[in-house]
């Protein structure tokens, strides 16, 4: 970047992130919602099962590195070192290609032994086609990290859109094709072709940051010994906040081997009580083949499960617009900065998150036939989107909060309490899972136990950690005007169904009912989240003069 950059606020970061991940999560849905129905239940399992394997490698190559970056970045920008940005920047290019690479091998080379383990290698194809986009999506992440370090976060949301767009394009369009081509035995072929576009938007998405970046920056001579001494303590940042996203991320690949197998378990041993829980969702052609049941019933998990990552997809963004601002209040000692931003992020989080978990559960059976039209599966979507609604709200704070942590240094904590939340995971996964009339819903039970535990232990921990009696408010306002919404949904659904109207579209009125009742109730209330400023106006004044001259 190239001369004099503006820096935004953490509400202006967090507004371009919303929006970006807004714009995502629309063209995710215009995606995977045709997407279920040219391939199927059985077509997104394969697509789902590649994707978790992905995930936890995609997550060591990408999670760490931009939070060292944007936290080395943040903290040479608040002193005004322009060189030390530059110098960050270039050390982190080839150190997240090596990381990148690394990553895409391994995904080459453990991808056929861990899909023979859960019985699913049918979704070998889909994993096989995705695996270039570790590569894309780590070296891209340096450019992400180092912008979002100059508060700058148009750039990462702008390349998200891109991604997300080249997606919906190239990945539904090659899936339609492929599906046509092979209309008899082409499910996974269907689901890696459309995976495929996944790994062609990484590439252009990273070609749209290098070009951003690339503007005449000028290059900043090196010290002996100073490029592997940045190396080293990126490296040194950056593989605690890994370990904890990667922790996030097995989330997902435990629900990829213990749902599979277990129902395996269920389907082979003792089939009936499954059978008699699921009558009417399960197809006679996939009844018919005890194999071909656990693929399916995963791939109408993470149907679900799309609309669960809708609202912790969003919070995410607050958790990195924030980074940057907690992490130079505290290397200000800035202890009036550090709470009230702490205290927005929190707020904004909540804002956004009860009332969208609470009407996800309420409208559980409404929003799953709005997304998926009328299928066998909906009662099953259904019945877990009403666990995992609630869920969602604890997933959406935990990102949050951990970045906060993250940001004062507290890197190590954040990894040990979601490893924590983790086992609790795997354990209920396991045990409930296995339980033949539980079956599926034992992955969302699981997924709240743990979302609660963790989520709490993280909050209790970021106000121990900066001394900080945060208002009860921060959380109790925003929930009394998420019930009003709620109630006046349910309210909305009752009177449209008493009306004999029960179609596909009967969750829209409900929604703007809801939106309409919550922004009252949060004015009435005072829940809406208020603008804070970053920090000191006179030490931004001498920043903005430093780099004038």
């Amino acid at each position: 970047m190239q001369g004099v950059e503006k820096r935004q606020s953490f509400l202006e970061g967090a507004l371009f992130l919303t929006v970006g991940v807004l714009a995502v999560k629309v063209i995710g849905a215009l995606y995977k919602v045709p997407l279920s129905a040219v391939i199927g239940e059985a077509g997104m399992g394969y697509f789902s099962t590649a994707y978790s394997v992905y995930n936890v490698i995609f997550t060591f190559s990408t999670a760490g590195l931009p939070v060292a970056v944007a936290r080395a970045v943040s903290a040479a920008d608040a002193k005004g070192d322009r060189d030390l940005i530059l110098k960050t920047r270039r050390t982190a290019l080839p150190l997240f290609f090596f990381t990148g690479l690394s990553g895409f091998l391994a995904v080459l080379l453990f991808a056929p032994p861990f899909l023979s383990a859960v019985g699913n290698p049918d979704a070998l194809p889909a994993l096989l086609a995705l695996s270039p986009a570790v590569l894309f999506c780590s070296t891209a992440s340096a450019y992400r990290g180092y912008f979002e370090g100059k508060r700058n976060m148009v750039p990462t949301a702008v390349s998200q859109v891109i991604e997300a767009a080249a997606k919906l394009v190239f990945g539904l369009t090659f899936a339609v094709l492929v599906m046509r081509a092979l209309p008899e035995n082409g499910t996974p072929y269907g689901a890696a072709a459309a995976i495929f576009g996944v790994t062609l938007g990484a590439l252009l998405s990273l070609l749209y940051l290098a070009l951003k970046a690339k503007g005449g920056a000028h290059r900043p001579k090196f010290k002996p010994g100073e490029r592997k001494r940045i190396s080293k303590n990126l490296v040194k940042a950056a593989l605690p906040v890994s370990a904890g996203a990667v922790a996030v991320s097995v989330s997902g690949l435990i629900d990829a081997s213990f749902l599979q197998t277990r129902l395996l378990h269920i389907v082979q041993s003792d089939p009936a009580p499954l059978f008699s829980t699921l009558r009417g969702c399960i197809p006679e052609a996939i009844a018919a083949d005890p194999a071909a049941v656990p693929n399916y019933l995963f791939g109408c998990y993470n149907m679900a499960l799309t609309l669960f990552m809708l609202i912790p997809g969003i919070t995410q963004a607050f958790a990195t617009s924030a980074l940057p601002n907690v992490s130079a209040a505290f290397i200000r000692g800035d202890r009036r900065a550090l709470g009230t931003t702490v205290a927005a992020v929190l707020r904004l989080t909540l804002f956004f998150a009860l009332p969208a978990g609470l009407g996800l559960s309420a409208l559980a059976e409404p929003a799953a036939r709005l997304v998926y039209g009328d299928r066998p599966s909906m009662p099953i979507l259904s019945m877990l989107l009403s666990v995992m609604g609630i869920s969602a709200v604890f997933s959406a704070v935990t990102t949050p909060l951990s970045a906060m942590l993250q940001a004062v240094g507290k890197t190590v904590l954040p990894v040990v309490l979601q490893g924590v939340g983790l086992v609790i995971k795997i354990i209920l996964n396991y045990v409930l899972v296995g339980i033949p009339r539980v079956n599926l819903m034992g992955g969302a039970l699981s997924t709240l136990a743990s979302g609660v535990c963790t989520a709490a232990a993280l909050y209790i921990a970021l106000s121990r950690t900066l001394k900080l009696r945060l208002s009860p408010d921060i959380w109790l306002k925003p929930l009394c005007a998420a019930a009003v919404s709620t109630l006046s949904a349910l309210s909305t659904l009752r009177i449209i169904w008493y009306m004999g109207f029960s179609g596909r579209f009967s969750a829209l009125p409900c929604v703007v009912t809801a939106v309409l009742f919550y922004a009252a109730a949060a004015y009435l209330f005072g829940a809406i989240p208020q603008a804070v400023p970053d920090g000191p106006r006179r030490r931004g004044k001498a920043r903005k003069n430093r780099e004038k001259s």
